[in-house]
């Protein structure tokens, strides 16, 4: 089915609650790698080495792809406004006892608890906005809260960092609970009411969430994303092996990839509404490109920043059309498969950084980009088998006491099976 907008709902508002969310989504994104910045004060303070500190990541990342989806079964009969909020809530927490840990076993949980509330915060923020908007702008409606994500790392990252290092690293998580705080009381005054639209559980959600054409999809997430970042992870080792910049230079070549990738959310939001299927393969040919060619002109400056740029665009452009085309190819199940997306793009990103890492200690910096570029070379047939892939035909989601359907639709977006978000009258 399709969200249900009401009548009269002033544009300006739901704009404001987009924004809202897209800030929510800057808040998490930051959390997720702040850590990477700081992790050697982390080690020092709970007398751990760098290595194990970097379990840290890892316990974010499996947070997201195991426990989003888990909190996403269990809170599915949650208005999604409120379900919003407890998610802020809740992530406030989880970065207090974080800033609190005594031990880094403490620590460890306190990331595992907010990699968890990320996972459900993207997801649910993902469908409420698709609401908001009419279906021909729903793409833009999602690429507001993965702009957010992409703006994190251009802004929130380096800034956590700089207070982190300036200051301590509890003080980094302090800030996060400050925005943390400011997105929570955005969300509850800008968002409009939003109840889930069935009363059904596990069963079924997962009946339409885990069916063949959804994980075909998500398949898709996992290897474009694992091959960025089979590469992305070691870019700073690139930049000073193989075009020999160093300092300061590599931050200013990081942050061309971080504000391309912030417009590249944007653009490919649009783009998705267009057709998500042609938009997702444009972007994997063009990863593949951008790839083969940092390899070809590594060693050049000039060239890397634009290649570099060209990548941020089309690695972050894809990630809007991905998120429509799970959601729309999971129909009723729509609520669930939303923060599967995210779970498949954060285990693509864990795979691609370990194989990136084998390749980078066997074969030095410049295999990373050949081993990314491979593995998005290999997704380039899936990718364009995806644009096959139908939404299910008009069926009933069980136990739904509302007794919509979902109809199939043409290429994710103008279909997208909202199921789980209705707009409520104020």
């Amino acid at each position: 089915m399709s969200t249900t907008v009401q009548s009269g709902r002033d544009g300006t508002r739901g704009n404001l609650a987009l924004g809202a969310l897209g800030l929510g989504a800057f808040v998490v994104g930051t959390a997720e790698l702040v850590i990477v910045g700081i992790l050697d004060l982390v080690a020092k303070d709970l007398k751990v080495s760098v290595g194990t500190a970097g379990l840290l990541v890892t316990a974010y990342a499996l947070g997201i792809c195991i426990g989003g989806p888990l909190l996403t079964v269990l809170t599915v009969r949650l208005g999604r406004r409120v379900l919003l909020g407890i998610t802020l809530a809740a992530f406030i927490v989880g970065n207090v006892l974080a800033l609190s840990a005594v031990n880094f076993g403490m620590l460890v949980a306190a990331r595992v608890l907010t990699g968890s509330v990320h996972g459900l915060f993207v997801g649910v923020a993902s469908m409420v906005a698709s609401s908001l908007v009419p279906p021909e702008r729903r793409g833009q409606a999602v690429a507001m809260v993965f702009g957010g994500i992409a703006v994190s790392t251009v802004v929130g990252v380096p800034l956590g960092t700089l207070i982190g290092q300036s200051i301590s690293w509890q003080a980094a998580f302090v800030g996060i609970v400050i925005l943390a705080a400011i997105a929570l009381v955005a969300v509850v005054m800008l968002v409009p009411p939003v109840s889930a639209a069935t009363d059904s559980g596990l069963r079924a959600q997962a009946k339409f969430a885990f069916a063949p054409r959804v994980l075909g999809m998500l398949l898709v997430g996992l290897l474009l994303l694992g091959g960025e970042f089979a590469a992305f992870t070691y870019i700073s080792s690139f930049l000073q092996d193989v075009t020999k910049v160093s300092g300061g230079a590599v931050s200013g070549f990081v942050l061309a990839f971080g504000v391309a990738s912030a417009v590249g959310a944007i653009v490919g939001g649009r783009f998705a509404d267009r057709n998500a299927s042609n938009t997702l393969l444009v972007c994997n040919v063009g990863l593949v490109v951008a790839l083969v060619l940092l390899k070809l002109v590594g060693a050049s400056p000039i060239p890397v920043i634009i290649v570099l740029a060209l990548w941020g665009l089309v690695g972050f452009g894809l990630t809007p059309a991905f998120q429509l085309r799970v959601i729309g190819l999971a129909g009723p199940g729509g609520g669930l498969a939303a923060t599967l997306g995210a779970s498949a793009v954060n285990a693509g990103i864990a795979v691609g950084a370990a194989v990136g890492g084998w390749a980078e200690g066997g074969h030095g910096a410049g295999a990373v980009v050949v081993t990314g570029a491979i593995i998005c070379a290999v997704g380039l047939p899936v990718t364009w088998a995806s644009r096959f892939l139908t939404p299910p035909a008009a069926e009933p989601l069980a136990g739904s006491s509302s007794g919509v359907t979902v109809a199939a639709a043409d290429e994710g977006a103008a279909g997208l099976a909202a199921d789980s978000a209705v707009l409520q009258a104020d």
